[in-house]
């Protein structure tokens, strides 16, 4: 990579675009087979169920993260031997985790549910579905070192293509599963196991083959088990965990305010929030271009290639988060409809659209923050920021919620983004340090 062109980035980003695409639908077509199940149990057990993976596995986010930064740092310096050990030590801690998750799940569930204030009816078929998803964890967290891997080497339509899989197949097992063999919410569950081992252990037979063919990579153990490089993955890991459990929080924090105002609410905000992630995963698109290409000129240390790629990075996804703005406001009502047959819970969705509309333009640059701090491995700052928004974000909440119930949520959000962005611009410096250079101002 000599010039990260807008045309480049692009190159990267559109199979990450179309990968990223198909992620939320997971989320989009499971509440729209559960909400046209006319229960409204079944829609608000998915949310809740959902929202609460999402933290548990989005919390070991640093799988990916943590690997992206390496591995584009060490492609930059032609170091593949070291690219093939951080994959190794990332494997050995998703044994480590999975090992720890099927050991606490029963005090994890009884957790949840001291959270959530559940009908009796949704509790059950909430139960239902954790006690299937959450054999899960070894195929999707696999997959986060997997894509991580390929992102970091700007081979985006390999780990666009695995996610993609895993998000097609995923959707046709749920379908299949609810509507065949009338499996209900266990079906939805039921999708995403079978779908996440297949997808995982196809593609990891594919990575070592990949890996070897790049340079006939020996192990050699020493180098696997060096402590001065586990020290440094754990520490970066670490960082995007407390990060990563901060950012997830923020999410199950949204669905708890909207349980405080009644199940009406958690099901409607489900359906504008799953929408809200669509946009996400698309923005998210150069975010994850960015990741590798910023490592790369680290590696490389090139300060004029860090600069082009921050610049074109942010112009395509300022423009992009317009254009789906844009395209919400034409076009939110017949989404909302689509997702869900219960007239309350539509028109409820459709009084808050707004909010829907708004997001994507604020968004965008927070994404873009991470994905350049991410690339570059300051996980240090990642932490520090998420923690300041986090803070602020509960703050903002408990007031404006108490003041204008929803419409307090979807404000307090909307100021979370903001923060998110303001609060990495500014460790921006600490980047260009890296490079011995001060950002010009």
């Amino acid at each position: 990579m000599q010039n990260p062109s807008i045309k480049y980035i692009l190159k990267l980003s559109i199979p990450i675009f179309f990968a990223n695409l198909a992620i939320p639908f997971v989320g989009i077509i499971d509440t729209g087979l559960m909400g046209n199940l006319g229960n409204l149990s079944y829609l608000s057990a998915t949310s809740v169920a959902a929202n609460l993976f999402s933290m548990i596995f989005w919390s070991f986010g640093f799988l990916r993260m943590g690997t992206v930064g390496l591995v584009s740092q060490a492609y930059g310096r032609k170091d593949y031997s070291e690219i093939f050990n951080i994959v190794l030590r990332n494997l050995i801690f998703i044994l480590t985790i999975f090992i720890i998750l099927i050991s606490l799940q029963n005090y994890i569930f009884r957790l949840s549910l001291n959270i959530f204030d559940l009908s009796v009816t949704t509790e059950k078929f909430y139960k239902d579905y954790f006690q299937i998803r959450i054999w899960s964890a070894p195929g999707e967290l696999t997959l986060y070192i997997i894509t991580g891997l390929f992102i970091g080497l700007q081979k985006t339509k390999i780990s666009s293509l695995a996610v993609g899989l895993f998000s097609i197949l995923n959707i046709i097992l749920s379908i299949i599963f609810v509507t065949k063999f009338d499996l209900n919410i266990k079906g939805v569950a039921y999708g995403t196991l079978f779908s996440a081992l297949i997808i995982s252990i196809s593609f990891l037979i594919y990575t070592f083959w990949y890996l070897y063919r790049m340079s006939k990579i020996e192990i050699k153990i020493d180098d696997l088990i060096n402590l001065n490089k586990i020290k440094n993955i754990f520490n970066i890991n670490f960082n995007i965990f407390i990060r990563t459990i901060l950012l997830t929080f923020s999410f199950l924090w949204f669905t708890y305010l909207g349980s405080q105002i009644g199940e009406d609410y958690i099901a409607a905000n489900a359906i504008l929030i799953n929408l809200v992630f669509l946009s996400a995963f698309i923005l998210d698109a150069y975010a994850f271009s960015t990741e590798g290409m910023v490592g790369y000129s680290l590696g490389k240390n090139d300060i004029n290639l860090f600069k082009k790629i921050v610049k074109n990075s942010f112009i395509l996804s300022s423009i992009t988060g317009l254009i789906i703005s844009i395209i919400y406001f034409l076009i939110n009502k017949f989404a909302i409809q689509l997702m869900s047959n219960i007239e309350v819970i539509k028109s409820l969705s459709s009084s808050y659209a707004v909010w829907l509309i708004i997001m994507p333009l604020i968004s965008s640059f927070c994404y873009q923050f991470d994905g350049i701090f991410i690339g570059a491995s300051q996980t240090k700052e990642l932490r520090n920021a998420m923690v300041f928004s986090v803070f602020s974000y509960v703050v903002i909440s408990l007031i404006l919620v108490d003041l204008l119930g929803n419409t307090g949520i979807w404000i307090s959000l909307c100021l979370f983004m903001i923060l998110r962005a303001l609060s990495l611009y500014c460790y921006l410096d600490k980047i260009y340090l890296r490079f011995n250079v001060i950002k010009s101002i």
